[in-house]
């Protein structure tokens, strides 16, 4: 009998997506799945849009509001796979993507390796999608992996990954506390565990980008910047304990770098923290440094108003495509079967849906 796959999908406020969502989770080939919505006191009809989907092999359950962490932690309690697929409540899976990684997980017959796979990030149009292949994008040791993650600034989308339970339970639960990076530190514990990673072309993930879920969406939350401060802690502590070199100290080093203009001059307290890990790393931090096109403005009105034009023309200019992106969404949707209600997309056939997710995927 071939292994149960379990597809886990926290939910919070995912009304216009979910059923989206829930489809290219249903619409998947490897025939031996199931699928848990854990909805996180949602507000809107979230909840009531899942349980429509509910059946033998899709579970609807919601608790209260705590966190994406804790319903992940929910969702895998309740699940019985013998490997693990996450998928937030507003992304797509390719129809192959399961099938794909299983194929080389039963090449390979050892659930300790991890299985990596492409994403690209989209607004409305999944056939539209970006796929911007990294160094990540390969097989790696979990110390290699882990020294172009930090030191280049790189990042696994979390629906990229499927993991073996023995895997997931040798790694321990997602991190409640985390505001923020909780799946960059859930997937450090992950690789720690792992015998390295297996990287599998076609597997696509469609990563939804909306303005709570852009890599810099940290904004001015102090609690976010604390949380923040905490993974890259986390981060320098995992790394180290694979291999104590000059590499990864100036891997550590670089990625203090990359993340400091975060909290700098804003937060003087982090600055002081992560100057003085530098220091117990032999190295020294230099003052963040603006993008070219933004260095004009400091000297006119100053670094403060720089950073924030650094920070929030790149958000006006993807907030001026994501409406133009939804306006051709709406205009070819309206084309096809007519203006939606707001529950319409559970009308739609799983053969369109499939047929849709096919053609994104190539």
């Amino acid at each position: 009998m071939k292994p149960l796959v379990s597809i886990l999908i926290p939910a919070y406020n995912a009304e216009k997506w979910i059923s989206d969502t829930l489809q290219s989770a249903l619409a998947q080939t490897w025939p031996r799945k199931e699928i848990i919505v854990v909805d996180d006191g949602s507000t809107d009809g979230t909840f009531a849009v899942a349980r429509q989907f509910a059946s033998s092999n899709v579970a609807v359950v919601s608790q209260q509001n705590k966190g994406a962490a804790a319903a992940r932690n929910h969702a895998f309690s309740l699940s019985q796979g013998d490997y693990i697929q996450w998928l937030d409540a507003d992304d797509l899976l390719s129809p192959e993507k399961i099938a794909s990684q299983m194929a080389a997980a039963e090449e390979f017959q050892n659930p300790r390796m991890l299985l990596s796979s492409a994403w690209g990030s989209f607004t409305f149009r999944s056939d539209v999608a970006e796929f911007r292949p990294t160094s990540l994008w390969c097989d790696l040791a979990p110390l290699e992996w882990l020294i172009r993650k930090m030191g280049q600034g790189f990042h696994m989308q979390t629906a990229t990954w499927l993991t073996s339970r023995e895997l997931l339970e040798a790694a321990g639960p997602w991190d409640v506390t985390l505001l923020s990076d909780d799946d960059g530190e859930y997937y450090c514990r992950v690789l720690l565990a792992s015998d390295g990673v297996r990287f599998v072309p076609g597997a696509n993930v469609f990563y939804r980008i909306s303005p709570s879920t852009r890599l810099s969406h940290i904004g001015q939350s102090n609690k976010k910047k604390d949380a923040m401060l905490r993974s890259m802690k986390l981060h320098i502590k995992y790394i180290r304990s694979l291999e104590e070199s000059e590499r990864v100290r100036a891997t550590c080093m670089a990625y203090m770098q990359i993340w400091l203009i975060h909290f700098w001059p804003e937060r003087p307290d982090i600055v002081r923290e992560l100057e003085a890990l530098a220091t117990s790393l032999g190295g020294r931090l230099e003052r963040p440094r603006l993008r070219w096109k933004y260095v004009w403005m400091k000297s006119l009105f100053g670094w403060r108003a720089a950073k924030w034009a650094q920070i929030a023309l790149p958000e006006f200019k993807a907030a001026c495509k994501r409406q133009c992106d939804e306006a051709i969404f709406r205009l070819k949707q309206g084309r096809a079967v007519g203006v939606p209600s707001a529950g319409a997309a559970l009308s739609s056939t799983s053969r369109e849906v499939r047929k849709r997710f096919t053609v994104s995927s190539k």
